[in-house]
């Protein structure tokens, strides 16, 4: 019997910008309903990485594939349409516009609504459901009409994913999640990325700093550094692993 086809796959990917190549040669697979997170010091790549799986840069060689369809010249608004949602580690939202309004934006975009002049009752009442779905996965319906602006930052990160969330994609990329959040917010946006993963069995690859955050939630681990791989493996494996103590968890004396 084969393997089964990953949910993502990156063979052999490269990104130079002029004389500065910020991703060699790197590989990864990642099967559907996986945890991946990606880690490494400042300057690893990760960022540049991402943006070659989401579309915003080509790769200079190499393959990127979704469901073993590669699309690596697809556009990053043709790979939302065929199930890849992000979020960026400075948060994209409209912060002049309540929960509900951001997501109904979200949600009309992902239905294909977003350049209507107008929507039927059904139509509407779809669009309603689908941003109360999405709320309620984001553990934001009792802020669901205040301001994204006057929230605190966990919970812009969290109306954030569930933008991402209002697109149903069948993988989510999540860009640093708890960046610069204090305890109580990583423990909230980590708790909604572990449900996301294990109750509604989201792909999820993510970027993160925070090793807490990593290493609690996280199936597979890839390590990059000088925009290389350097390590892949378990949790257990990778906090194993001698080049990766020495390159970027610190070798305890």
């Amino acid at each position: 019997m084969s393997a089964a086809v990953p949910k993502l796959e990156v063979r052999s990917a490269t990104k130079r910008f002029g004389n500065l190549t910020a991703v060699s040669d790197v590989s990864m697979r990642v099967a559907s309903g996986e945890l991946r997170a990606i880690i490494g010091p400042n300057g690893a790549g990760k960022t540049t990485f991402f943006n070659l799986i989401t579309g915003f840069f080509p790769p200079t060689s190499g393959d990127i594939l979704m469901d073993g369809s590669n699309i690596s010249r697809v556009p990053a608004a043709a790979r939302v349409k065929m199930g890849m949602g992000r979020t960026f580690q400075i948060t994209e939202i409209f912060p002049e516009l309540t929960v509900r309004e951001n997501t109904r934006i979200a949600v009309e975009t992902g239905l294909g609504f977003s350049l209507r002049a107008w929507l039927s009752a059904a139509e509407k009442k779809r669009v309603a459901d689908a941003s109360e779905e999405v709320m309620t996965m984001a553990n934001l319906t009792s802020k669901a009409d205040r301001l994204v602006g006057e929230l605190s930052h966990g919970d812009q990160r969290s109306a954030e994913i569930a933008m991402a969330l209002a697109l149903k994609p069948s993988l989510l990329l999540l860009d640093e999640p708890t960046a610069g959040m204090g305890d109580e917010e990583t423990y909230q946006v980590t708790g909604m990325i572990r449900r996301l993963h294990r109750d509604s069995k989201y792909t999820i690859v993510l970027i993160e700093h925070d090793m807490r955050v990593v290493f609690h939630l996280a199936d597979r681990i890839s390590v990059l550094a000088e925009g290389k791989l350097l390590a892949e493996g378990t949790p257990e494996e990778i906090s194993a692993n001698e080049h990766v103590q020495n390159a970027y968890l610190g070798k305890a004396e």
